[in-house]
């Protein structure tokens, strides 16, 4: 009969049955009939004595009985079916090559019926499956012989594969059992085990979930011990399922209890759990040589602890990523909860860390939590990575993960680099890069971000920076300088013309309007767009760069004796590229017409960008005569002074032009009486705004000293005497010439005569 068996396969049909079939199938019930029942039992109980090819087609052959016993509707009959968990008992001990090939041929069967349409069958089928894993697991398992993982994979497939939510919860209560009563002797078997919860973690059906969750909660809190016991990779399978069960939706406290008990995980990894473990079966195996993915580099330990923790990177940056992972979760307790526990994670237990794996750690789980809000706000229109914010997020869940827990996340890693600084300080460039790639977006709220995370990682670090490091801090700054000057191009490019009505329209807008009307709508619309979005992006960039130079006088402040002359000319370059764009554009008359036309949309100052150059220039001189005045390492006086009396004319002499652009003559019919027109309400605002920082140069250069005074008076002279020809917004530029005139240049002249 093996060649029938072996052609029609477990669970498929023998098709037409011959005449000769016929004869010898009478011919072997005639047989049968003169065997009694104990002769019968003898085949299965002597099975054992089959030699190894025998029992291959003996298992196959009551498989194939059991299949057609079963396959009844009506009345299905289970009596092959327990004859083959007899058989799998009688024959454990045959040599792994062969007892493998069993297998191979039963599991195969129990997963076909364990999937059986009719329920009762599947259910036996499960059970007597259970009964054979208890009698296999009260054998011992031995070490490097991993066929408990081979012999449970029968649940894990049934577990995918079957409709019954019955049967599901079936093998989840067998596993269960397996646990409670052989817990000892479970070895490679947790594999199945936890794949099989993993798959419950996903299910449709809430009461599986429960269940799954509610038997992985127990085996981690009472026999975690034994789940690392012979093989260090079965914590990360124990992880991979705690994290499955973090993203459920079915139950919040589930997720949060999951992520607390990978907390309690990594615990267990920092305390070097896992590596006793394998140390212990390497000295008994008499290996000395580094066998296990935990042990360090060099194998010492020191208080039950790994020194170097280099190759637990296999199982720390699961469990890091996972939580790194949740932070896109749409449910706020659970991003707040897993942030928290991450960054608490790394908080108590990275001082282990070597840096190849806080290298790993920053770039496999920190920075891409906030690769998302990289890419949100995308002036190309590139689409954001895979990895992202869940799109069952409504937009205000959005924003509140944008500006709160993205927040929350960018102060963490901030405070945590600071903490572990002495190891991490090679990733500086790295930190700088991520802060600044969000004060480049063309997004108030998240350069906002960017901004408040780089001052904090000053104010926390800033102490440690060597010379080295402060040059890479400075250099960030000017790298987000420059990228967010304000563009006003789009407004001087003669594209766009206001209609009566304060339509926008752009030069093909113009033509169209001889065509159709909904031609002329379109473009009109279409010039609109584009004008605001100009408008906003011009106004946002602004914004940034205010609260940028704001940032980085703070950073000074805080820093000031810290940071030597050759970093401080930086910032200073810096600075007054931003001075020097904003007096650009305020100085542009034909920008400052077309914004006065579009006033009522723009809703924009005149000039536009007058703070932004006040506050920078201002900056500037402040960096410089504090240079002079605290005489840093790699000062040189010369250089410095040059820096700043170029400042101080550039400063007076713009102030000069812009009050005498104010300024008109109009003469009379004769042609000979002129009359000097006062400046209008606009000009005098202005140059009032302008005044403050005139002051503090003059000031500045009064505080130079007598030798540098006198040395660049002649430079400063003719200035001087334009401002007292000038007409101001305020009487405070007159009354600090005033000063200046009496405390520094009339003594020099007193002195001369």
């Amino acid at each position: 009969m093996r060649g029938s068996y072996d052609s029609a396969g477990i669970g498929g049909n023998t098709g037409t049955i011959t005449s000769e079939q016929m004869n010898n199938l009478v011919s072997n019930l005639d047989m049968l009939e003169q065997v009694g029942s104990s002769e019968m039992n003898r085949i299965f109980t002597r099975s054992q004595k089959l030699n190894s090819e025998a029992i291959i087609d003996f298992v196959k052959a009551l498989c194939k009985v059991s299949m057609e016993e079963l396959r009844s509707t009506s009345d299905p009959r289970v009596f092959s079916l327990t004859k083959i968990v007899e058989i799998a008992h009688y024959n454990m001990n045959r040599i792994r090559l062969v007892w493998s090939s069993i297998w191979l041929v039963l599991s195969d069967f129990f997963v076909t019926i364990g999937c059986s349409k009719n329920l009762s069958i599947a259910i036996f089928a499960m059970d007597s499956l259970r009964q054979l894993s208890m009698k296999f697991l009260e054998r011992e398992e031995l070490a490097n012989y991993n066929f408990q993982n081979e012999f449970m994979k029968p649940f894990v497939i049934a577990m995918q594969k079957s409709s019954a939510v019955e049967i599901r919860e079936l093998i989840i209560r067998c596993v269960s059992q397996m646990v409670s009563s052989r817990v000892n002797n479970v070895k490679s078997g947790w594999k199945s085990m936890f794949m099989v919860f993993t798959t419950a973690a996903y299910d449709n059906h809430k009461n599986i979930v429960l269940l799954a969750f509610e038997v992985t909660e127990k085996i981690i809190r009472d026999y975690f011990p034994y789940i690392t016991e012979t093989e260090t990779t079965t914590f990360t399978d124990c992880v991979n399922c705690l994290i499955a069960f973090t993203n459920n939706r079915f139950n919040k406290d589930i997720s949060l209890n999951a992520i607390a008990f990978l907390r309690f995980c990594a615990t267990k990894l920092a305390e070097g759990d896992l590596s006793s473990a394998s140390i212990k079966t390497d000295k008994e195996s008499g290996n000395t040589s580094q066998s296990s993915p935990s042990k360090g580099k060099d194998g010492k330990q020191e208080n039950g602890e790994l020194i170097d923790k280099d190759d637990h990177l296999y199982f720390w940056l699961p469990l890091l990523a996972g939580l790194s992972k949740l932070g896109f979760d749409p449910r706020p307790e659970i991003r707040e909860s897993a942030l928290q526990v991450l960054f608490e994670t790394l908080s108590n237990h990275s001082h282990l860390f070597s840096l190849p794996l806080w290298e790993k750690v920053f770039e496999s789980v920190l920075f891409p939590i906030f690769e998302y809000v990289r890419h949100a706000i995308d002036p190309s229109g590139g689409d954001p990575p895979e990895q992202g914010i869940d799109s069952e997020m409504s937009e205000i869940d959005q924003d509140a993960w944008l500006y709160e827990t993205c927040t929350l996340a960018l102060q963490l890693l901030v405070d945590l680099f600071a903490s572990f600084y002495n190891t991490v300080n090679p990733l500086l460039p790295k930190v700088l890069s991520l802060l600044v790639s969000f004060i480049k977006r063309p997004h108030q709220s998240l350069a906002g971000i960017g901004i408040a995370a780089f001052v904090r990682l000053m104010t926390n670090s800033g102490d440690l920076f060597l010379e080295e490091k402060w040059l890479e801090v400075v250099s960030s700054i000017r790298e987000a300088v420059n990228a967010t000057l304000p563009d006003f191009s789009y407004f001087v490019s003669g594209d766009i013309t206001l209609e009566g009505d304060g339509h926008v329209l752009n030069d093909q807008s113009n033509e169209a309007s001889h065509g159709s009307d909904t031609s002329r709508g379109d473009s009109e619309s279409l010039g609109k767009q584009r004008l605001y979005a100009s408008l906003s992006d011009t106004k946002c960039r602004a914004a940034i760069q205010l609260l940028l130079i704001q940032a980085t006088m703070e950073i000074y402040n805080m820093h000031r004796t810290r940071i030597s002359a050759k970093n401080i000319l930086v910032l200073v370059d810096a600075m007054h590229d931003v001075a020097s764009h904003a007096h650009g554009i305020n100085n542009d008359a034909i920008l400052r017409t077309k914004l006065l036309e579009f006033g009522r949309m723009t809703q924009m100052q005149d000039p536009p960008l007058l703070r932004l150059e006040n506050e920078s220039y201002q900056f500037c001189l402040t960096f410089l005569h504090n240079l002079i005045l605290d005489r840093p390492p790699s000062f040189e006086e010369a250089e410095i002074e040059s820096h700043l009396v170029g400042l101080c004319q550039e400063v007076l002499l713009f102030y000069i032009e812009s009050a005498c652009s104010g300024q008109t003559t109009v003469t009379s019919a004769d042609g000979q009486t002129q009359w000097l027109i006062p400046l209008g309400s606009g000009k005098r605002k202005e140059l009032a705004a302008r005044a403050p920082l005139v002051v503090v140069t003059l000031q500045t250069i009064c505080t130079l000293g007598d030798t540098l005074f006198e040395k660049n008076l002649a430079k400063f002279f003719p200035l001087l005497s334009n401002l007292i020809s000038c007409e101001h917004g305020s009487n405070e530029v007159q009354a600090a010439l005033s000063d200046m005139l009496n405390s520094s240049v009339g003594p020099l002249l007193l002195q001369s005569c």
